[in-house]
């Protein structure tokens, strides 16, 4: 493009970077923030909701839209409610404590909506209301605290949005409350034999992070201490520390991360006492669960959701059952005692041994797991002449490798039930599927993740020609 047609085109830009204007905020983005206008020029807007008029400045300008930060609120939403956490605007957890809980519900059902329709191009699928919670509050069991300095002072919070900064803080307000009492030791326990924290820039310190993790019905608590190596100094007056201020704790564990990275924990674990595990329940079921174990954060959800997954497998106890992604055998071990047979694939050992481990304790015995990637195994399945009447996929936010989406169609099972935590890949793959003989029946959002963007998509999926 010569300058001339550029200047044009920055000419045509009605905003300016760091200038100040007024503007109506029309809708919300995926990310929650305010979407609106400025003489046509699309706007987006942190912290704004669908209804306000706000005065906001310029923070960056694109040829196609702009971020404005927002200055003052002139005319405030009905649905905009204050936020309860005083770190919800600083702290990168939640998007969405400034909205009341019940338009939190319908922006998340709108987001799947929009979702199929514009990426799946599906008409006419059926979504329904998105299931929230009675107490949308201190709903995790699961908590991952960075630790490092902040202006030279110790500081042990969650990430600003965007950045690696550390937002310090006492307290969370979606995080099981035991995790306040651990804080607070962790504060004392460093302060009191300066323990060096790390810092990502030099890669030296020595505690990185703190993960807790805590059985809701089993009321059993894991702590996991994350260092830079091996080293881990006065680690009898920590472990005293926590067992004589949380006596209902049940593991402490040294997770070994020397990398230099942004994933939280390593390979290694070292038990410093108590068990290297801790038991929870889901419905009747009870689960071993590990530093490395994947489990579901919202407990409450997780039965309503799984629940959902029960039904739309429609099993009748004559079925067999392929669980894509089974993990540590959650959803498996939940259709099990419905099936004749049912066979969990996963690409991560630990996680299939894990899974076997939670048969042996559910004394379930018509499941077996297998190590792989699902794309390789359900295929050559296929070829043994083993076929599948269900076949449940719970992939991560990426979605299902599209040889997955074409070993499933080998396969061609009655119905697929089509478990999501991002409705964008959810979207994508439906329509993949739709477009091969299998038809959308039902989509069921469920809200694993109040005062946040994010939410969890179950579908109901059927072979055209059953």
């Amino acid at each position: 493009m010569g300058k001339a047609e550029n200047s044009k085109v920055n000419q045509e830009i009605p905003v300016k970077k760091n200038e100040d204007y007024e503007m109506n905020i029309e809708n919300m983005g995926v990310n929650g923030e305010g979407i609106g206008r400025i003489d046509g020029f699309t706007v987006f807007v942190e912290g704004a909701l669908p209804g306000e008029r706000v005065k906001v400045k310029i923070v960056k300008v694109t040829k196609s839209f702009a971020y404005g930060k927002l200055l003052k609120i002139i005319q405030a939403s009905g649905d905009r409610v204050e936020p309860p956490c005083p770190h919800a605007k600083r702290c990168g957890g939640c998007q969405l404590q400034h909205l009341s809980y019940e338009s939190q519900l319908k922006f998340k059902t709108q987001l799947v909506k929009d979702a199929l329709e514009r990426i799946g191009k599906l008409e006419g699928v059926v979504v329904k209301d998105t299931l929230g919670m009675e107490h949308p509050w201190k709903y995790r069991n699961k908590a991952q605290y960075p630790v490092g300095l902040v202006k030279g002072k110790l500081a042990i919070g969650f990430f600003a949005p965007r950045s690696h900064d550390i937002i310090n803080l006492e307290q969370c307000d979606i995080q099981h409350g035991i995790n306040e009492k651990v804080i607070e030791i962790f504060r004392r326990f460093i302060n009191t034999y300066n323990i060096p924290v790390y810092d990502e820039v030099n890669h030296k310190g020595i505690i990185r992070h703190i993960l807790t993790k805590v059985g809701f019905k089993s009321r059993q608590l894991m702590v996991v201490v994350v260092t830079n190596g091996f080293e881990l100094p006065r680690k009898k007056e920590l472990v005293d520390m926590l067992r004589k201020g949380i006596p209902s704790i049940n593991s402490i564990v040294q997770n070994i991360n020397s990398a230099k990275t942004n994933v939280i924990l390593g390979e290694k674990n070292i038990t410093l006492w108590g068990q290297d595990y801790i038991v929870d329940a889901i419905g009747e079921l009870k689960f071993k669960i590990s530093p490395l174990s994947f489990f579901q954060i919202n407990p409450v959800q997780t039965e309503i959701l799984y629940g959902k997954a029960l039904e739309y497998a429609a099993l009748t106890g004559q079925e067999r059952v392929i669980d894509a992604y089974c993990g540590i055998g959650t959803i498996s071990l939940f259709l099990a005692k419905h099936a004749s047979k049912v066979y969990g694939v996963e690409v991560v050992p630990q996680a299939i041994e894990d899974a076997k481990e939670n048969a042996r304790l559910n004394g379930i015995e018509n499941v077996e797991f297998i190590t792989g990637e699902a794309e390789e195994v359900i295929p050559r399945m296929a070829r043994l002449g083993l076929k599948a009447d269900v076949v449940v996929v719970d992939p991560p936010r990426k979605g299902c490798d599209q040889k997955l989406l074409d070993a499933v169609l080998e396969i061609a099972p009655k119905r697929i039930v089509y478990v999501s935590c991002n409705p964008a890949t959810l979207a994508r793959d439906l329509k993949y599927l739709s477009e091969n003989q299998y038809q959308v029946l039902e989509v069921q959002p469920v809200d694993m993740f109040p005062q946040t963007v994010h939410v969890e998509t179950i579908a109901r999926i059927q072979r055209a020609d059953f």
